[in-house]
């Protein structure tokens, strides 16, 4: 597990209880009907889930990286959706610690620490995708604001987030081009929409939502910081935690998906005998319960690093590729152990096959992982 202290292995235990207690009672009638879930949202606030990113002077209940990728795994254990409504939140609140004024910490960290304020990122364009470099979403300088026009999709809490971190073009002539990039720390007004919500395979419940900027007008201490043309940068190092967070959400399904088929190859009997006995699936069993393990190590070498203070983005793209990748695979072996109740939405494992496939898809794409790996492989070790 976790190398946590007494004070955060307290913690993550208060929030896997309220898990078994308040979410699994609901969850199914929730995520079948596509319902927000409210009162699950403002329990979180109460617990101090969505400052759990926020150290002090802001917040008195800040926690290691460590300790957030495990409350991120027990949220997700119970409905990743859940994990999902304080994801980019945190990478937000990250952002602001790392690269924000004095005057932008203090005017927002307090509210994001106790869910007064919550925060998304919005990055994704329609045609886009992980290629955050050829974005064409554009602030342009206006005297003392900027007006920025674009569009953006996938974005995830967008109606019920207060503070959007917006990725644009403050110079759309620079070379190269991510060198013209600024994040833009917005609230919503007059050419800010929230378009539509978009139709999801999984990832019930919270709204995935496509945004459009028409003339829409900020103040230039909107700016992340004080130094334009950073915001590239200064987002991958968000999306370091990001990624953490996914691979943290993908350990959660994985383990959910790993205890009901654990349970059901004890009750499910055939020739005389529990499943579990027969070599088949002992075998997936063991591979699930291996793979897991692995992961959840891989999660808590790239939460240590990233608390270092020195570069993550290999590691968190590590932990992301081989969680996200094994959470599918234990998914699916649990459906091909339930057999034909596996594909039943009576039995929670067809949530968790339906889930598991963002992981691998979202907070840059797999592909994008190993490219990322690959190139840090290269730079930390050139040659001689």
């Amino acid at each position: 597990m976790y190398e946590l202290s007494a004070d955060e292995t307290a913690i993550v235990d208060a929030v896997r209880e309220w898990v078994d207690r308040e979410v699994e009672p609901v969850v199914q009638t929730l995520e079948h009907a596509d319902t927000y879930p409210e009162a699950l949202i403002e329990q979180m606030k109460r617990m101090g889930v969505f400052g759990l990113a926020i150290p002090e002077p802001w917040n008195d209940a800040g926690v290691s990286t460590p300790c957030y990728a495990a409350v991120t795994e027990e949220l997700a254990r119970g409905w990743m959706s859940l994990a999902g409504a304080m994801g980019g939140h945190s990478v937000v609140a990250k952002l602001l610690l790392r690269y924000g004024t004095p005057a932008q910490q203090d005017h927002y960290l307090p509210k994001l620490a106790t869910g007064e304020i919550r925060a998304t990122m919005a990055l994704t364009e329609p045609g886009g995708g992980s290629d955050l470099q050829a974005i064409r979403t554009v602030a342009r300088k206006d005297g003392d604001d900027y007006v920025v026009t674009g569009s953006k999709t996938w974005i995830t809490n967008a109606r019920r987030s207060q503070l959007v971190a917006l990725l644009c073009r403050t110079d759309p002539t620079t070379e190269p081009k991510h060198r013209g990039i600024s994040i833009l720390l917005v609230e919503k007004g007059p050419g800010f929409e929230v378009s539509r919500d978009l139709p999801k395979l999984g990832y019930k419940g919270v709204e995935s939502c496509e945004l459009s900027f028409t003339d829409f007008r900020v103040p230039r201490s909107s700016l992340l910081g004080t130094v334009e043309g950073e915001g590239f940068a200064q987002m991958m190092r968000g999306l370091e935690i990001g990624r953490i967070q996914v691979a943290a959400r993908a350990l959660g399904v994985g383990a959910a998906a790993l205890a009901r088929a654990i349970r059901y190859s004890q009750e499910r009997e055939s020739f005389g005998q529990p499943i579990w006995q027969h070599q088949s699936i002992g075998n997936y069993l063991a591979d699930m319960a291996t793979g897991l393990t692995a992961a959840r190590q891989l999660v808590q070498y790239a939460a240590r690093r990233y608390d270092s203070g020195e570069r993550a983005d290999m590691e968190a793209g590590m932990a992301k590729l081989f969680a996200s990748e094994t959470a599918m695979q234990i998914a699916l072996d649990a459906v091909r152990i339930h057999g034909g109740y596996g594909y039943s939405t009576e039995f929670d494992v067809e949530r968790y096959f339906r889930d598991a496939p963002l992981m691998i898809v979202g907070e840059g794409t797999n592909e994008i992982q190993r490219t990322v790996i690959a190139r840090q492989l290269v730079k930390r070790n050139p040659l001689r």
